[in-house]
């Protein structure tokens, strides 16, 4: 928690401006299109999911099977040469399809309660996600990659907490503690991820499709926490509004 704290701290200490707002000079140009083409691509696998999720709402496809298909589709990417660039676009392409059909029931749902709920959630992670990757992007090199060791002990903890709940049962304080918690490991895994993809640019790798694979992986876990903590608050409100009826 103190690591967060230093990192607000650290950006209100800096003299913002709109001069520091364009200040990239840390930034190569080689290192800045690489970037420019990594969020192309992001945007493009975000429609992809996008429309896997739409998918389920027509075909109700979204399930495990299509949960081990991204996974599959991610680990055949991952091993395919760099060099075979179209082939991996596609292989992100379609594990973004199926992360889409995956979460499709989430999304589903979500439409049932209130589809603005959908679409506030939406606009809150892609907000979040350019505050965090602008504020990653602006800070000296290397500033915020001690964040990862942090971060990686936040990721073990979740996996402990999710054993305990499957085994001893969960119960709705323990699930909301993992919600909360991962929300906050995955808006730190945005600024650290940014961070290292600029650091490994730097240093020759311009494998923009698996930064782009990196990138997608965390807003998207940033997303289903948000939108689940909106529905549960969307759901109590609608409750209390019964009981004041009744």
């Amino acid at each position: 928690m103190d690591a967060f704290t230093s990192f607000f701290d650290s950006q209100s200490r800096n003299n913002w401006s709109y001069n520091t707002l364009k200040n990239f000079r840390q930034i190569s140009p080689i290192v800045q299109a690489h970037l420019k083409q990594v969020y192309l691509t992001l945007c493009y696998a975000l429609i992809a999911s996008a429309v896997g999720a739409y998918l389920h709402i027509l075909w109700n496809i979204g399930g495990y099977l299509t949960t081990f298909a991204c996974l599959g589709t991610i680990i055949w990417l991952l091993s395919t040469p760099p060099c075979e660039k179209q082939k991996r676009v596609s292989l992100l392409m379609a594990s973004a399809v199926f992360e889409g059909a995956s979460i499709g029931p989430l999304i589903d749902l979500a439409i049932q309660i209130d589809p603005s709920v959908l679409v506030a959630s939406f606009v809150g992670t892609a907000l979040a996600f350019a505050c965090f990757s602008g504020a990653a992007m602006l800070a000296r090199r290397r500033e915020y990659l001690y964040l990862g060791g942090l971060l990686s002990s936040g990721v073990s903890v979740l996996l402990w907490l999710h054993f305990a709940s499957s085994i001893f049962g969960g119960s709705t304080a323990l699930f909301m503690t993992e919600i909360y918690l991962g929300l906050l490991v995955f808006v730190g895994y945005m600024i650290v991820d940014t961070q290292d993809i600029i650091e490994k640019a730097h240093l020759g790798d311009l494998d923009y499709v698996k930064h782009a694979l990196t990138l997608f992986t965390d807003f998207v876990a940033v997303f289903v926490r948000i939108l689940i903590i909106m529905l549960k608050n969307s759901a109590e409100k609608s409750e209390k509004k019964k009981k004041r009826r009744d």
